[in-house]
Order: structure tokens, then C-alpha cells, then sequence
């Protein structure tokens, strides 16, 4: 049981670091703004809490 608590944490902070460089990147590709990156790399957090909150 603890082992497959271990993979859970491991998964979401991949899946959450992967999320953010997705997010990024493609901010970046579109704008070519570091201010809209650091925004979109925010909201993608609200987005985060948001979900954990309503599921």
C-alpha cells in the first residue's frame, strides 16, 4: 500500500512538472512573451487547485 502511495506522489509531480512545461512552452511559441509565460505558468496552478477542489 505505501508503495502505490509512493508511485501516486511520483506521477503527480511529474504529471503537474509536465504540465507546466507544456504550458509554457506552447506560451511561448504563441507570444513570444516572457510576461504571458509567467502568467499562463500561474494560472495553470489555479487551474490545479481548482480541479483538485471540484473532483
Amino acid at each position: 500500500m505505501a508503495e502505490q502511495r509512493l508511485r501516486s506522489g511520483e506521477v503527480v509531480r511529474t504529471g503537474i512538472g509536465l504540465g507546466s512545461a507544456i504550458a509554457v512552452t506552447i506560451s511561448w511559441s504563441l507570444h513570444k512573451s516572457l510576461l504571458w509565460v509567467i502568467i499562463h505558468g500561474l494560472l495553470l496552478w489555479f487551474y490545479v487547485i481548482y480541479y483538485a477542489l471540484t473532483r
